[in-house]
């Protein structure tokens, strides 16, 4: 497994952010890849963002996106969803959806990446994005290979990225 630590300027676009963008490019095949979070500057085929005012395919919620995605070959997903459950609420709020028990629980991130596991192929990978490194984790199928590291100093959290590719296909 190989581990890195860049520091880097905090950005609200993750994927703008010079050592994330540069491991973006070296992970990324031609293939087929889907962003359920898709933000201002996804380098995915297949996207998605609850707000309506960014570019992306679709505007729904990412557990619904996922669910009715008609590419379950993916060759991999981009997964940076609000990386806590206060972003979770307030970014649902902001754009109309129902805030409750569901929204503000830690399976909502377990629904969503339930159903980033079931759209990727065998082989393919899932790099995910957050304040923590669990990724999609081995109860998923999936095995780790990259972490990187990206401290932004002063009072910021770090920005985790982890890679991960699907060994076990048998769960879904």
């Amino acid at each position: 497994m190989r581990i890195e630590r860049v520091w880097a300027m905090p950005n609200k676009w993750t994927f703008q952010i010079k050592p994330i963008a540069k491991l973006l490019k070296e992970e990324m095949n031609d293939g087929t890849w889907i962003d359920p979070f898709c933000g201002e500057s996804s380098l995915a085929q297949i996207t998605n963002d609850i707000n309506p005012r960014i570019k992306a395919q679709d505007h729904v919620d990412a557990l619904e996106f996922l669910e009715n995605c008609k590419y379950i070959n993916a060759d991999g997903v981009l997964f940076d969803p609000p990386y806590s459950v206060r972003q979770v609420a307030e970014c649902y709020k902001q754009f109309g959806y129902k805030v409750d028990n569901k929204t503000t629980q830690a399976n909502w991130y377990s629904d969503r990446k339930d159903a980033v596991a079931r759209v990727i192929k065998p082989n393919g990978k899932a790099i995910c994005f957050g304040w923590n490194s669990n990724g999609l984790g081995k109860n998923r199928g999936f095995g780790l290979e990259r972490i990187l590291l990206v401290p932004h100093g002063g009072p910021h959290n770090d920005t985790i990225v982890t890679v991960e590719r699907k060994i076990n296909t048998s769960l879904f």
